[in-house]
């Protein structure tokens, strides 16, 4: 899963699930405007059946494209198979674009939907939408590691996976037995293209971002008639923070009610990210909040005593928001005596050596960590599951210079999607499936929430002061440094809301990474806990 860092992104026009503000107009040489190959087949439908916790689930699923415009007018102008309807405005502007790229720009979003068969939706059968980060991820991660009905088996390795043949296995941990399921691909990836003009710049945003995954829900909502369902929104990484923005626009933009927010690896607060701190010196908190996910690093790979995790991070924590904050605080103030004894307990922490972290100021980021820790025997620690390992490219670099998690399991998560599709789902033959927005000049534009210093708390701080009943469930794995855990705990526990608003937050975390669900045994206890949050909110 190739994401690259979120702040440094920000700060240097060029993004992480994980790239810059004005985005392209969409020619005949984007590949993300070119028509072809768009809508060859609105849907295709199959069935098929999982076994979750013995009960074995017949469902129906429908992969397909749905085509959502740039503006809510624009979009209520567009008809059930994604064209302008006759007579409409956008229809004449439509006929009057000298060729394709002069068309108004419209988003031909990819899904696949999973429907429990034998349940009608007058039933209240609760309803999911689902999504990855990136920004620029399509779905497949969470599709085929965690929910979908079929999964990726990565066999419990923190090494990389042996080249094809993959295995894909039926997913006994599928959210079926919960939930409806919808796996949303972000406009421009999977399946999905845009076409018009000036596209990039219509739907890659925080805000057209979360603008363009507003209308697919309503059109989602009417097209299969679920109004009247439970229905739950479920973010990975940067679909975190598309979750604050969407739940925000679902609740007060488009009146609907959501059951439940479910975030996973969050990052909302962006100044606080730790692949590139000192690109923003006075801040902090980055370092402090990364502290516990190197301290659960560095004993998983025993450059420290082993010892109980839990109760050994709560002493973790206690340090980095305590005596480790007051000596940052200090700057240039902070004497060489009690820089000394700060060094001396953070190498008691992380097992990186005294002079380093001295030499580093008591600042080191997460690049920096990943790449020191191991070095002694020429390894990289990864950055997405810090369990991973590889070989170091470049033994003299100060940073890490990419993820062994991302490349021991990409290919895997990929080639298998590619197959599934075509094979099992019946869609997407001839077409080309884009895990990713490469495109050269793929950008995101961030200026609406505070560029560089960008968070969308307060969005969803809003969304839960409007509806007092919406449920938040927060998820993180110990080993990820991507989206550190206790980052996110910080960052829920400093929402600008009442303190009676804050029961309605859960949190939970998992011996495992970024992608929790990469380790069966944190995907049981994920599917369980969020199993357990859709019915006690339904």
């Amino acid at each position: 899963m190739k994401k690259f860092s979120l702040f440094t992104a920000v700060l240097c026009a060029v993004v992480l699930m994980y790239r810059p503000a004005v985005a392209h107009a969409a020619g005949d040489d984007n590949p993300a405007a070119k028509p072809a190959e768009t809508t060859p087949a609105l849907t295709s439908t199959t069935t098929g059946t999982v076994t979750v916790g013995g009960q074995s689930i017949q469902y129906t699923a429908v992969a397909g494209i749905l085509t959502v415009g740039a503006t809510d007018v624009e979009d209520s102008q567009l008809g059930a198979d994604g064209k302008p309807q006759p007579g409409s405005d956008l229809a004449a502007q439509f006929a009057a674009a000298k060729n394709a790229s002069d068309q108004p720009p419209l988003a031909h979003i990819f899904y696949v939907a999973y429907f429990k068969k034998g349940v009608d939706a007058e039933e209240h059968r609760p309803i999911t939408f689902l999504y990855n980060g990136g920004p620029g991820s399509s779905t497949v991660w969470l599709h085929m590691g965690a929910f979908g009905p079929k999964r990726v088996d990565t066999d419990d390795m923190d090494t990389h996976l042996p080249p094809a043949p993959y295995r894909l296995t039926d997913n006994e941990n599928s959210l079926l037995d919960a939930s409806d399921l919808v796996f949303i691909d972000m406009p421009g990836t999977g399946f999905g293209r845009l076409t018009g003009k000036n596209a990039g710049k219509a739907f890659w945003g925080i805000n057209e971002d979360g603008q363009a995954f507003a209308r697919f829900i309503q059109r989602f909502l009417t097209q299969y008639n679920r109004w009247n369902s439970p229905k739950y929104i479920f973010g990975e990484s940067y679909g975190t923070t598309r979750s604050a923005v969407l739940s925000n626009l679902l609740e007060n933009q488009y009146n609907i009610d959501l059951n439940g927010v479910i975030l996973l690896s969050q990052i909302f607060n962006f100044t606080v990210d730790v692949d590139g701190p000192a690109a923003n010196p006075g801040v902090d908190l980055a370092y402090e909040l990364a502290l516990p996910t190197y301290a659960a690093t560095a004993m998983y790979h025993k450059k420290i005593p082993q010892q109980p995790l839990q109760p050994f991070l709560e002493q973790v924590e206690a340090f980095a928001i305590g005596p480790y904050e007051q000596a940052l605080e200090k700057g240039t103030d902070l004497s060489q005596t009690e820089k000394q004894a700060i060094a001396e307990k953070l190498h008691e922490y992380t097992g990186l050596p005294v002079d380093y972290l001295m030499r580093g100021d008591l600042r080191i980021s997460g690049p920096e960590f990943e790449k020191t820790l191991q070095q002694d025997s020429d390894t990289t620690t990864g950055r997405l599951d810090t369990r991973f390992s590889g070989p170091t490219i470049d033994p003299l670099s100060e940073e890490a210079q990419y993820d062994p998690q991302s490349s021991a399991i990409s290919s895997a998560y990929v080639s298998l999607f590619n197959q599934y599709v075509r094979d099992t789902l019946h869609y997407g033959d001839g077409q080309t499936y884009l895990p990713e927005a490469n495109y050269p000049d793929f950008t995101w534009n961030f200026m609406q929430h505070g560029f560089p210093e960008m968070n969308v708390a307060p969005d969803l701080a809003m969304a839960m002061k409007t509806n007092p009943k919406l449920k938040v469930m927060v998820n993180g794995g110990y080993y990820d440094l991507a989206t550190p855990f206790f980052a996110a705990q910080y960052e829920d526990k400093h929402l600008p809301i009442e303190q009676r608003l804050a029961a309605n937050i859960q949190y939970h975390w998992y011996e495992s990474g970024h992608m929790v669900y990469v380790r069966t045994s944190a995907l049981k206890q994920l599917h369980d806990n969020v199993a357990a949050f859709i019915r006690s909110t339904e």
